[in-house]
């Protein structure tokens, strides 16, 4: 039988048990939550250690005010593998472009929209037998295709499309438009077609959004206007054969009036005042002039391109920039009979990178500054390219009495083969017979050479700067020449007024840098300056 005194004790058990599962239950929840406090502290000290050693920003939260959340795992750092090794075993060290920004996604290859309306030339009257003039048809199917966005004009495979002047205009076109070459498209070769000259063959213009793709053929069957014109490049005079018998400029042929071209001779393929350009796939090929060029354009992307005409083609540029910023041109073959590339005035944010070049007079920055004008050039990169054969590697020319800046140039891993003439700065550039000396000048500055390496034929290094304004900041580091003897003198490097820095040895040995700044250098006006 129970008793009063019975349930009495059970009743104080039981409220003591409840006492002592209570009390236990407020133990661990205060270990546990000085352990989450104790976690996140040593979370937030570990992610400030690891940014840190990798110098890179993280985001911290404020773990004191957050007391109640889980933190979250931290991520397992990545391991960095060794950096690469040249042949002589030294890290390759890969130095950025002098201030270039990594290309804008404007830059990357445009395509075509799945289901664009295609407007294909021989629905519109083209024949495509190389002989019948296709230009009108060429006109009527750019016409229809200017007035649907991103829409796509046909020039089909195996045919060849005689097409005489012609120009693809805006400013009323839709944008992103494609031109799909996969055809042939071959100039006309009679006077006739060319009037008194013209500056331009194809050309594009006043354009948002323009592609050329394909793989076809722009072929400017320029032999014909070649044959009445030479060379002009004033860097000839620094080569001099051996034997003195090769002359300058061979004499021209003897034609009848009947077939003699007009004096102003075309560009090829021109793109003038228009943005977001993008050129990749086809071949230019025998233009009477420059092959392709960009005037005033913004946002302009080249890759995947061939440019072929002779060695011995007079002034036919590969690539001509000009008025033109935010350039990428890459993985392109170019063999011409001037510069591969040719940088001009108003011209920056330029990256080069991955191109062969030769035959031609290598890649250059100018001429600039003839007849005293203003030249502003800022910011060029050029990388990564193999010249073989051809008259100059990089170059930068300018004209006395100019005024303006070339500023902020990096020249690095260009790999040379029998290269007459690879570095060059000469600010005495002049295509005329006599040209009057005059104290103003372009100003050169920031030029960097770095890891120029391969086979020279006359003379590694000329640089020719202005006794008024001389080129300073010039940076040399692993350059390595060697001659080759062929059928030319040969000369050692040439400095005058050229200031500068030797980072490394170099092969030949340039004793002629000055190193440091110039006591007195020139002064421009605040309206010469470049802004």
């Amino acid at each position: 039988m129970i008793t009063r005194e019975s349930l009495r004790l059970r009743s104080i058990t039981i409220m003591i048990l409840m006492a002592i599962l209570v009390w236990s239950a407020t133990l661990e929840t205060c270990i546990a939550r000085r352990g989450r406090h104790w976690r996140h502290h040593h979370t937030s000290s570990s992610s400030l250690s690891d940014s840190l050693s990798s110098k890179k920003p993280k985001t911290h939260e404020n773990n004191h005010n957050n007391h109640s959340h889980k933190s979250k795992p931290k991520p397992k750092p990545k391991l960095k593998s060794p950096p690469p090794k040249s042949d002589d075993g030294s890290p390759i060290v890969s130095h950025p472009p002098p201030q270039v920004q990594p290309p804008p996604p404007s830059l990357l290859p445009l395509q075509p929209l799945e289901g664009s309306q295609e407007f294909n030339v021989l629905d519109f009257g083209a024949t495509g037998d190389g002989m019948s003039d296709d230009t009108e048809a060429f006109e009527a199917a750019w016409a229809s295709a200017c007035k649907v966005e991103a829409s796509t004009m046909i020039i089909p495979a195996e045919y060849i499309f005689l097409v005489g002047p012609i120009s693809f205009s805006g400013p009323y076109c839709q944008a992103n438009i494609v031109f799909q070459l996969d055809g042939m498209i071959v100039a006309p070769t009679d006077s006739e077609s060319w009037e008194r000259g013209l500056l331009w063959w194809i050309e594009f213009t006043k354009l948002s959004g323009i592609t050329i793709q394909g793989n076809g053929v722009i072929d400017g069957r320029g032999s014909v206007w070649w044959e009445q014109d030479h060379p002009t490049d004033d860097d000839f005079k620094l080569i001099i054969p051996l034997n003195n018998s090769v002359q300058e400029h061979p004499p021209m042929p003897i034609r009848s009036k009947l077939d003699w071209m007009p004096s102003i001779k075309p560009t090829a393929l021109r793109f003038y005042g228009s943005m977001d350009v993008t050129v990749t796939g086809i071949t230019i090929q025998n233009s009477p002039q420059c092959h392709l060029k960009f005037d005033n354009c913004v946002q302009v992307l080249v890759h995947d391109v061939n440019v072929s005409s002779p060695g011995d083609s007079p002034n036919t540029d590969g690539i001509h920039l000009q008025n033109t910023r935010d350039v990428m041109i890459h993985t392109t073959t170019l063999a011409c009979g001037d510069d591969c590339i040719s940088i001009q005035t108003g011209c920056s944010n330029v990256y080069v990178h991955n191109v062969n070049c030769g035959p031609g007079h290598g890649i250059s920055i100018g001429s600039l500054g003839k007849d005293s004008t203003k030249a502003c050039v800022s910011n060029i990169t050029v990388r990564d390219v193999v010249m073989h054969n051809t008259m100059t590697g990089v170059r930068i020319k300018t004209w006395q009495g100019g005024v303006g800046s070339v500023k902020g140039v990096l020249f690095s891993n260009i790999q040379l083969t029998e290269v007459q003439l690879p570095i060059v700065i000469d600010q005495f550039y002049c295509d005329h017979s006599r040209c009057r000396n005059q104290s103003s000048a372009v100003a050169v500055e920031g030029v960097t050479y770095e890891k120029i390496r391969g086979t020279y034929t006359v003379k590694p290094v000329h640089f020719a700067c202005s006794d008024s304004f001389p080129c300073v900041d010039v940076q040399l580091s692993g350059i390595e020449l060697k001659p080759m003897q062929l059928q030319y003198h040969m000369y050692d490097p040439f400095c005058w007024k050229t200031f500068g820095e030797l980072n490394t040895p170099t092969v030949p040995p340039i004793d002629c840098l000055q190193i440091g700044k110039p006591a007195r250098n020139g002064v421009h006006s605040d309206h010469d300056i470049c802004s």
